[in-house]
């Protein structure tokens, strides 16, 4: 297959160098830039959705359930600190990643993501020098599959950018919130994630992405959630990761909350993040 008969190319000139293309690339820096998101309504063709979610449905079966409570950060608790704190906030997390090493050969998702003038675009959108494309195995291009009851609380990102796919929705719910640029590399602003989790911040927005559409997020820095589904469909998102540092892999915590396993990598490579945020 060629990635260019899933992407309309014709509204999304992506691998071309002209006039077109920087356009899009302005809107979309813009985009980010002041919102930390962009979205591109329709990047996949309507006729070619189906396909993603045969593709979807036939592996959704190896996807990593996860039942738990967490907290923004993916962290242990800390007693030591008062019960409000965002460290000590901790919610329902009920729904399954399928990892990257069941998208290989043959896969639509990874041949998306392997296309050539694919990863040149999402760097020129973020306007990054230092933009990698993730070496996790396990994480490089993943499927979030949820279902009815399911949902994804408040938290922050491993990655610095994340570009999502919807591949189908739920019947109802499956909205995503976030808070833009809610921290930075130098501060955490717990004062302000606390706002967010209360529901007293006026920075939280709202988005109702439909089957084609490609988000840009840096969810890093940007505090966010899906809201609880309902309804007999499943809700399916690929997600592709990119990174600052080439060679960087998940930690070994967050990996096995995730998927469900730890390979030799993610030990070897713990604690070799290049900014001291908490995870």
């Amino acid at each position: 297959m060629r990635p260019s008969e899933y992407v309309d190319t014709d509204r999304y000139p992506i691998a071309d160098g002209g006039p077109a293309r920087d356009a899009l690339i302005d809107r979309l820096r813009e985009d980010i830039t002041s919102d930390g998101c962009a979205v591109l309504k329709g990047f996949i063709r309507p006729e070619r959705i189906a396909e993603l979610v045969e593709e979807c449905d036939a592996v959704a079966v190896h996807g990593h359930r996860n039942f738990n409570r967490t907290n923004p950060y993916f962290t242990q608790d800390r007693p030591d600190l008062p019960a409000h704190h965002p460290l000590r906030r901790f919610y329902d997390r009920s729904n399954a990643f399928v990892p990257a090493d069941h998208f290989g050969q043959g896969s639509i998702l990874r041949e998306i993501y392997e296309w050539p003038p694919f990863a040149p675009f999402i760097q020129a959108a973020l306007g990054e020098d230092q933009f990698h494309r993730y070496a996790d195995p396990l994480a490089d291009v993943i499927v979030n599959t949820a279902e009815e009851g399911n949902g994804f609380p408040w938290h922050f990102d491993t990655n610095n950018y994340t570009v999502t796919l919807a591949i189908q929705n739920a019947e109802v719910g499956g909205d995503f919130e976030y808070s833009p640029y809610v921290r930075t590399p130098l501060d955490e602003n717990y004062t302000g994630v606390q706002a967010v989790l209360d529901g007293h911040s006026d920075t939280i927005r709202t988005l109702q992405l439909e089957p084609g559409d490609l988000q840009i997020f840096k969810g890093r820095y940007s505090l966010h959630r899906v809201t609880p589904l309902a309804g007999h469909r499943m809700r399916y998102v690929a997600i592709f990761s990119y990174v600052e540092e080439p060679g960087m892999v998940g930690s070994p915590e967050r990996t096995a909350q995730l998927y469900g396993r730890v390979l030799p990598i993610h030990v070897e490579r713990a604690g070799l993040r290049a900014d001291a945020l908490v995870d």
